[in-house]
Formats: structure tokens, C-alpha cells, sequence
């Protein structure tokens, strides 16, 4: 039996929009173990810590008595290696309620489970829209004081800390939050630089392994553009992690949508790997940013020269504008300049700020 959605409810992707429950006890946790001495080691620490378990063939239950399950699940990852976390599967029973057959397709990997158990705090971070971007300029080559646009940098607030993106990013990877984090940050961007008056380019990230499909997916991003007043040329949307895209015909599609819809389209880190090369061809973005191990002293490496000075010709020939990102050096800024770089990015010329730094 199907169950009809009504039209709002089938133009929602309920990945990207719905937040998870927070992972809490009480409960009891069942662990399966693929190897004997993965499981050996798990029963050694039980015991000294005298915690109540069960042991069933290849299976133990371990009870978990408390709301927070960090501090019995923390101990585990210096027990068992990364790589036995991985093997390790796991299935959560919470107390009062009886596992159901849909529970079973829940069943994870340990460290899958471990990173979802720690992940509360960006559930609220995500929930209570704690996210907020700051503003690195991209100034023209020709003239550095002149501001051609603004990359939107995702940070988070943490009472009166900003939480560094690696670490939002590496949580949300491991917990299975990308694609509700990647649609949060875009909304944000999108509101900050609104709300700063931004009359610049803007150049947004997303991470295409976070949309599943880009009518459904991008379609808030899209709503707030327009509810926010933004005009869609002024607005770039700048594949990250290029290198991790399996399906190079999804990528084309988002894109293609994003084009369609009156956006540009950028591809970041190129150089750092034969695939964002061999996807120039495919995706013909409108701009593409040079990556910055390519830009670190490339006025003194004629290795990183060569390459960087081949991908700046062969954007010239294909059309494309070119950002060197990373710069830091007047050195490096007067190579990239001299090479026929249309824009740069870096240190060098401001850090990213909030407000958007006035150079």
C-alpha cells in the first residue's frame, strides 16, 4: 500500500530538512562483533569496569543506565581501533520500548553509533540556527583593493565561541548530518550576507554528496534567494570536495540546475587531482579556483609553477575565470597577477571577517 503525499509534502526533502533525534539512554546497546579478539577486548574492559552486560555467542548487550551515553560509549574508542569500530555493528534498544522490525534497519557501525552518540551538540547547534558564515574577500588581480566577491565561511556559535568549520564538518560527517548541516549553512550565507547588504559576488559551498536531488534539495536555498533579495547572477554556488563525487552525472545535474535557475557555478581545489581536471570537460564551470597547495610558494617551486601556469592557460582557452585561492605572499600575489589569474584570495589581502572586511 503507497500512501499519497500531498504536494507541499513531496517537494520537501525530508533528509535535508528533518533533524534526527538526539541519540540518548536509557537502554541497552547490542554489539557483533566479526572477530574474536575485537570482542575480547570489549569483555576485558566490562569487566574492570564492572559494567552490566550480557554475552550470547558473538553478541554482547551491554546495559546503558543513563541519559547520556558518552560516558560509556567514550571508552570504546581507545579500546578497539578505528578499523574494528568499523567492523563492530550495533543496534540500539532503548528502555520501554521493544526493538521493532524497522529497527533493524538501523543497525550501524560502531563508530558510525559513537559519532551519532556525540553529535547532540550539533543537533542543537543545526536546530537553533547557531550557524553563521563570515566573509573572505576575492579582489580583483589587476587591482587588489578592489573587491570582485565574497566567499561565505561556515563557523559556529557556541555561547561566546566560534566553533572552527573542521570540526562541524568532521562531526557531521561521521554522524550522518551532512546533508541537514549543507543546507543550514547555505540558508545562513544566504541571510548573513542579506542582512550585511552585500552588493558583491558571493560565492556559497555546498558539498554535492549532500543532495540526493537538486529540485527537492535546493529547493529552500533557492526560496531564499529570492525571499531575501538577493539577485540570482549575484549569487555562485562552489563545489567543495570535488575529489569524493562518485556520480559525475548527479554533480552535472546539480549544476545544470543551478545554472537553469540564474545562478554561477565555481569548482574549488582544482589541481589537488586528476578527477577535478578530468571534470572541467564534463561540468564547464563558470569559475574555477586553482588549489592552495598549488599557490604556496609557487613563485619559488617551478613544480607547482608549471602546473598552476598550464591550468590558468587552459582556462583562459576554455573560457573560464580563474581565482587563485590561499595566497598569503606578495610573492605569490604577483605571480598569480603576472600568470593572468582574473581574481585571488588569501591572507594576504584580508582574513575572513564578520562583518565582510572593507579593504
Amino acid at each position: 500500500m503507497s500512501i499519497a503525499l500531498s504536494p507541499v509534502e513531496s517537494s520537501r526533502c525530508l533528509r535535508c530538512e528533518t533533524l534526527p533525534p538526539k541519540l540518548t539512554g536509557p537502554g541497552t546497546l547490542h554489539l557483533r562483533f566479526p572477530l574474536a579478539h575485537s570482542r575480547a577486548k570489549i569483555l576485558n574492559y566490562l569487566r574492570d569496569a564492572h559494567l552490566q552486560y550480557f554475552d550470547k555467542e558473538d553478541t554482547l548487550s551491554i546495559q546503558a543506565p543513563e541519559q547520556d551515553l558518552t560516558p560509556l560509549l567514550a571508552p570504546l574508542m581507545n579500546v578497539l581501533s578505528s578499523t574494528e569500530q568499523a567492523d563492530v555493528r550495533v543496534l540500539f534498544e532503548a528502555s520501554g520500548r521493544p526493538l521493532q522490525l524497522s529497527d533493524y534497519f538501523e543497525i550501524e557501525s560502531l563508530d558510525s553509533f559513537l559519532a551519532r552518540a556525540q553529535s547532540g551538540w550539533l543537533v542543537d547547534m543545526i536546530d537553533q540556527d547557531r550557524l553563521t558564515s563570515w566573509f573572505q574577500p576575492i579582489v580583483h588581480c589587476a587591482d587588489p583593493k578592489r573587491v570582485f566577491a565574497y566567499e561565505c565561511l561556515l563557523r559556529g556559535r557556541e555561547g561566546d565561541q566560534m566553533v572552527p568549520p573542521k570540526r562541524i564538518l568532521d562531526v557531521a560527517r561521521g554522524s550522518g548530518l551532512l546533508f541537514q548541516l549543507d543546507r543550514a549553512a547555505r540558508l545562513s550565507a544566504i541571510r548573513q550576507a542579506a542582512d550585511f547588504g552585500v552588493e558583491a559576488t558571493l560565492f556559497i559551498n555546498f558539498t554535492p554528496t549532500s543532495i540526493y536531488d537538486p529540485v527537492n534539495c535546493l529547493r529552500t536555498t533557492v526560496q531564499e534567494v529570492d525571499r531575501r533579495g538577493l539577485r540570482r547572477d549575484q549569487v555562485t554556488f562552489e563545489v567543495i570536495e570535488s575529489e569524493s563525487v562518485r556520480d559525475t552525472q548527479q554533480l552535472k545535474d546539480i549544476l545544470d540546475f543551478y545554472r537553469s535557475s540564474g545562478f554561477g557555478v565555481a569548482l574549488d581545489d582544482v589541481g589537488s587531482g586528476y578527477s577535478s581536471l578530468n571534470l572541467l570537460g564534463l561540468l564547464r564551470p563558470d569559475y574555477i579556483k586553482l588549489d592552495r597547495e598549488l599557490t604556496t610558494n609557487v613563485h619559488a617551486d617551478p613544480y607547482k609553477a608549471t602546473i598552476a601556469r598550464k591550468l590558468l592557460e587552459t582556462a583562459q582557452e576554455l573560457g573560464l575565470k580563474t581565482i587563485v585561492e590561499g595566497v598569503e605572499l606578495q610573492e605569490e600575489y604577483a605571480w598569480a597577477r603576472d600568470h593572468g589569474a582574473d581574481y585571488a584570495q588569501g591572507y594576504f589581502f584580508a582574513r575572513p571577517g564578520s562583518p565582510p572586511p572593507l579593504l
